[in-house]
């Protein structure tokens, strides 16, 4: 029998069990060919306050705690100097989930030995142009990988323009989401919209579920669903600087808008299941455009159909398993939101198109074999 693969995979973000998702499903997927040590942060400093590194009982991979230098920037933070043996004893690959161009990855990519192929997760879907060091960093980086993963495909094709980028193996791989957790159950939607204050009898409701911001598009939804003339209800769940406006334009629509904010994460699959068009109208900005749109799948695993606009990676995450609409298009909005709100079995066939996507696609176990199948690749 082989000995397995040894492979190291370092993030921040793993400081979170939830994070560590990716390095635990492949240790799963990946046994008997793989042992996999996740390297995490013994505390980082959070958007909103510190993170202290959590961990479960039972986890597939071995979780190796070392420290975090400056974390207060996601840019120049660095991790401590015991991260040097963890890459250096009896390591078949390492994977940096960091950006190649802050200081972290770049440790990442120095404290590897030449002998070790290096890949690097990434995420830039825009053309950008950084400051010294960072813009320094990056190429020296990409010239020392021996592949790397975007997460999506207008990641990848944005990076196949930059220098060094095209010389390397790659592979747009989508992120995860656990379709045990967000599965169709539509009596906990029915619950959801009791606690709203409203029956599952009654007009199909339109959902959204993020930012409250003006390039997710929530103005434009408003406009689509003032100009239908078929019966609606509608619930936005999220949070942000247009949350005032927002609920003024509700209180003027008798009764059938809802603004529901500090859902916790665990909550997402009840309100979800309360929805029976999910809505996704991002709009491209100079400095923004959507990336994967975890909403997306966490919508189709629910089996809830979903309309996106055609911002960044939303018509790659959808495929033909939701309908990809002109962002900027509210009549196009309009037309498809009254079709489905008219016909059960039109949502009914893109819920099942969802659900299937969901589980071949976004499934975690999937997005781990796909990583897998990479770093062998790779390995040759």
């Amino acid at each position: 029998m082989k000995t397995p693969r040894q492979l190291v995979t370092i993030s921040h973000s793993y400081v979170v069990t939830l994070n560590r998702r990716l390095a635990n499903e492949m240790a799963r997927v990946g046994a008997g060919r793989w042992d996999v040590k996740a390297v995490a942060p013994r505390s980082f400093q959070g958007d909103l306050s510190p993170l202290k590194l959590q961990r479960e009982p039972g986890e597939p991979s071995q979780v190796e705690a070392v420290r975090a230098l400056f974390s207060r920037s996601a840019h120049a933070f660095l991790y401590g100097p015991e991260l040097r043996t963890l890459l250096t004893n009896r390591v078949s690959l390492v994977h940096s989930w960091e950006e190649p161009y802050v200081l972290a990855g770049a440790e990442v990519a120095l404290l590897t030995p030449r002998r070790v192929p290096l890949v690097f997760s990434t995420a830039q879907n825009l053309p950008k142009r950084y400051p010294p060091p960072f813009a320094q960093l990056e190429p020296w980086v990409v010239s020392r990988s021996a592949g790397w993963v975007a997460f999506g495909e207008t990641v990848k094709q944005n990076l196949l323009a930059r220098p060094g980028y095209a010389g390397r193996p790659a592979r747009a791989i989508p992120m995860g989401v656990d379709v045990e957790l967000f599965q169709p159950d539509r009596a906990m939607g029915a619950a959801f919209l009791r606690e709203l204050g409203w029956e599952q009898e009654g007009p199909p409701v339109v959902g959204y579920l993020g930012r409250f911001v003006t390039e997710k598009g929530v103005e434009l939804l408003r406009n689509a669903l003032e100009r239908l003339q078929t019966p609606w209800r509608a619930l936005f769940v999220g949070g942000g600087p247009m949350e005032a406006s927002l609920r003024a334009w509700g209180e003027r629509q008798g009764g059938r808008v809802r603004v529901v904010t500090g859902v916790p994460h665990a909550r997402v699959p009840q309100a979800l299941n309360a929805m029976d068009v999910l809505c996704a109208p991002s709009q491209t900005i100079p400095r923004w455009k959507e990336q994967f749109g975890r909403m997306l799948a966490e919508g189709f695993a629910c089996g809830v159909p979903v309309l996106g606009s055609d911002s960044g990676e939303i018509p790659h995450t959808m495929g033909d398993a939701g309908r990809v609409l002109p962002e900027a298009d509210v009549a196009a909005w309009t037309a498809a939101l009254a079709e489905l709100l008219e016909s059960p079995e039109k949502r009914r066939e893109l819920s099942a198109r969802g659900r299937e996507r969901a589980t071949t696609r976004f499934a975690w176990s999937a997005v781990a074999r796909e990583h897998l199948d990479f770093f062998e690749s790779v390995l040759g």
